[in-house]
């Protein structure tokens, strides 16, 4: 199967997007989302705004590789590389402990859902950018998931500081993550399978 060539120009934006404090409309390995720079409270407040969304729901992070875990998360226990390891559909492993990321991207409970992306333009931005950026669904709260980017709403298209034009085209619906919330003491249940 023949993938599109990543502009670096679209690279380029999206980064700088993301250092100002913007939001992305931005394709992943599981559905369009909406991103931000996680350590950015400003930006986190403005994704909760736009997507109408009640601020008890905690966002999901993106990074590049799981040698990133440690800078935020407390504790790490290692079932989660395993875990990391096993499936070859994309995995939200939601971790205790947050560290060094907005305090409003953070659940109550002090937890976040962490993915490490393979999709190609993520990982070329993630490794870029140098920190985490937040992935959350591409819709208005309560309004189904957007699969492709023109299922997004028109109203989330506008509010967007920037569009990535990477897999714009793309037409085979996305599928959302495999979510499973991890105990420091290793214990795992499935939230979505």
């Amino acid at each position: 199967m023949h993938r599109p060539s990543i502009d670096k120009e679209d690279v380029n934006q999206a980064l700088e997007t993301l250092k100002n404090g913007g939001l992305i409309l931005y394709p992943t390995d599981t559905i369009w989302g909406i991103g931000c720079d996680a350590t950015n409270p400003a930006a986190v407040e403005k994704i909760f705004a736009l997507k109408e969304r009640d601020k008890s729901k905690s966002m999901l992070i993106l990074l590049h590789n799981e040698n990133q875990l440690a800078s935020y998360v407390r504790e790490i226990p290692d079932v989660a590389y395993e875990l990391i390891e096993v499936y070859d559909r994309p995995i939200t492993i939601v971790y205790s402990g947050a560290k060094n990321l907005a305090e409003n991207a953070v659940a109550e409970d002090g937890s976040i859902g962490i993915r490490i992306v393979s999709h190609p333009f993520c990982q070329q931005l993630l490794q870029r950018f140098k920190k985490p950026i937040i992935s959350t669904s591409a819709n208005i709260s309560g309004a189904p998931s957007a699969l492709t980017f023109d299922q997004i709403d028109e109203l989330i298209k506008e509010k967007a500081d920037y569009i990535v034009r990477f897999g714009q085209n793309e037409n085979t619906p996305g599928e959302p993550s495999i979510i499973i919330k991890l105990d420091p003491s290793g214990k795992f249940e499935f939230l979505r399978k």
